[in-house]
């Protein structure tokens, strides 16, 4: 685990990389590092997150910015140029029901190749999936949602690494920080090992690859 600057972290996301975003409706959203890929005009991203925020907030940034080609998320409803882009055809949007997106991302966490749900069968949400049954009921298999890069806002971390969300911040950034293949964590306060009891780590250090304070 590495130390960084915000500036140095986001330099690490390359155009077209596949970036999971914690934060629900921007709540617990790395601003900071969303801030920066969009001062240095990240391009072609695939976005896995709850949901696209509003105009000017946490996700919602880099919608603005054109950063995005796709997202994958389970809500698009409060922001109005995430719509504007998905109905003319200039970002492609994958709706998924919210259980089964964080369903599908702490699949790829834990090494597995998908869920299976029934939300979906019989509609046209079923359209291209296997149908499997068990037990005498239908289940889609969802595929396990893996990404390049898990963006994740913490309220603390030791210089470790070892993290604690406060409050609904601790909503998707535990589930993405066990699926992004390189973890970048954005934290309120950095503090010495020891300070952090062990009982109180959400996200143990050994899955966070780099650390950066806000200013």
């Amino acid at each position: 685990m590495r130390t960084t600057k915000v500036e140095e972290a986001a330099a690490l996301v390359p155009d077209g990389a596949t970036v999971m975003v914690g934060g629900f409706m921007g709540v617990g959203s790395p601003e900071g590092l969303i801030d920066e890929l969009v001062r240095q005009g990240r391009r072609d991203l695939t976005v896995i997150a709850n949901d696209s925020a509003q105009p000017g907030v946490g996700i919602g940034k880099l919608v603005t910015a054109g950063a995005l080609r796709r997202l994958i998320a389970s809500h698009i409803g409060l922001n109005p140029e995430t719509q504007q882009l998905m109905n003319s055809g200039k970002l492609q949007v994958d709706l998924v029901p919210q259980g089964t997106l964080i369903e599908r991302i702490r699949a790829a966490g834990h090494g597995l190749g998908g869920v299976l749900t029934p939300t979906g069968v019989g509609t046209l949400v079923e359209e291209g999936k296997q149908k499997i049954e068990v037990d005498g009921r239908p289940y889609l298999l969802e595929t396990a949602l893996h990404a390049d890069f898990a963006l994740v806002q913490a309220f603390m971390a030791d210089y470790l690494g070892n993290l604690v969300y406060a409050l609904t911040a601790r909503n998707f950034n535990p589930v993405i920080a066990m699926a992004g293949q390189t973890v970048i964590a954005e934290v309120e306060q950095i503090v010495p090992v020891g300070m952090i009891s062990p009982d109180h780590v959400v996200t143990p250090a050994v899955l966070v690859d780099y650390l950066v304070g806000r200013c």
